[in-house]
């Protein structure tokens, strides 16, 4: 089995090469904007929009027959995806350009790459850490994407494929809620607290506030300094949270691998959509837009098949507010749960996960109907009642 893996490298050019550089990225996006300008808003289908468009492409913005296709297949990809969303695709910047195994090529030898510019075929230096070089090594990726990072440097994201083991035999399920105040809470007790993530975000956004001011309203000099710190400043929280959701799945996949568990998570597809129409502060709103949970789902799912781990999404309604213990709908105030039927009490979320680790295992273990089903019994007239049923009629 084999996974595909992006490994960002940092690319350390000539003054002459990153002229060419600017020259292609600029010349890719005007390619695209043409592009898409000039092909019917409903057409996605990366050949009909070749056929229409390639020869005006390759003529106009002085594009080789690849880099024109690539071209073509990016604005069909960005369409696709606008239209999943209901979107329409409205600019392309000149900050990347996608290429293939015909204009682009790793060498091992020296650690450069071979890219397709404007004026011919260039080599230009990597400046790799032991990681990128650990991957690269012995390897021959066939795709890659030129990028220009909002630092301004340049870097090559490479495209590998890379063997990945069997997946295990589970023999249980470990649930995992995820929510913007405690980030993930797994329901063998573990928890991470989003306090300090929290934290820094109001920290940024009010500090992002004052210097935006400045950047408008104070003098010259102030002015600059505070274009300048803004740009210092740009992309740390980000960073930060990155980094934060790298550690939080490697401990969750590394403790499923351990114990042969499945990682349950909850599907939280279309939540941002549907929180921001509920009534809410502004702080409350920001927090909620800054909520990471789907990159902390795409670690956890392509860390699960690097160490062989199977991670599964399950439906997230009710299980905040469905007891664990008997199945019964509870009450929830805050961080706290109750159940009216049981008497069972506790963290909500650690509820909430352990609902998520018996739905993960009604659908993936051997006998897995059996963690969902109540007990019946026999009400005053002599029918069999399920316990949920009580109290109704």
């Amino acid at each position: 089995m084999e996974q595909l893996l992006t490994l960002v490298c940092k690319l350390n050019p000539t003054p002459q090469q990153v002229a060419q550089i600017e020259a292609i990225l600029k010349a890719f996006a005007d390619a695209c904007n043409y592009t898409n300008e000039q092909v019917k808003p409903h057409v996605t289908s990366k050949t009909t929009i070749q056929n229409l468009v390639y020869q005006d492409v390759r003529s106009l913005f002085g594009l080789s027959a690849n880099l024109a296709v690539r071209a073509c297949a990016r604005v069909g990809a960005n369409r696709k995806t606008a239209k999943q969303k209901n979107r329409p695709v409205k600019f392309f910047k000149p900050t990347s350009a996608d290429y293939d195994a015909r204009i682009f090529a790793f060498r091992e030898k020296n650690w450069t790459v071979s890219l397709t510019l404007i004026e011919g075929r260039e080599h230009i230096k990597l400046d790799v850490g032991n990681y990128q070089r650990g991957k690269l090594k012995g390897s021959k990726p066939t795709s890659a994407q030129l990028c220009k990072h909002r630092d301004g440097s340049y870097y090559i994201h490479i495209q590998i494929k890379d063997e990945v083991p069997e997946p295990l035999k589970p023999t249980n399920v470990i649930g995992v809620d995820f929510g913007p105040r405690d980030i993930a809470v797994t329901s063998n007790g573990d928890k991470w607290d989003g306090k300090q993530i929290n934290e820094i975000r109001d920290r940024y956004a009010k500090t992002r506030a004052s210097l935006q001011q400045k950047a408008t309203k104070g003098t010259r000099s102030t002015r600059r300094r505070a274009r300048q710190i803004l740009q210092q400043l740009s992309g740390r929280e980000r960073r930060f949270q990155q980094w934060l959701n790298h550690q939080i799945s490697y401990r969750i996949i590394q403790k499923a691998k351990s114990s042969s568990a499945i990682v349950a998570i909850e599907n939280l597809t279309g939540i941002r959509e549907r929180t921001n129409q509920q009534p809410r502060n502004k702080v409350e709103r920001r927090r909620s837009n800054s909520w990471s949970f789907y990159q902390l789902r795409s670690f956890l799912e392509y860390k699960g098949i690097k160490e062989g781990v199977e991670v599964i999404a399950v439906t997230p309604a009710y299980t905040s507010q469905t007891c664990h213990q008997c199945l019964h709908i509870g009450l929830r105030s805050d961080k706290r749960f109750k159940c009216g039927n049981c008497g069972w009490h506790g963290d909500a979320d650690l509820n909430g996960a352990k609902m998520i680790s018996l739905l993960g295992q009604s659908v993936s273990l051997p006998g897995g109907s059996g963690y969902l089903c109540c007990n019946l019994s026999t009400d005053s007239s002599g029918l069999l009642q399920s316990p949920a049923l009580k109290g109704w009629g």
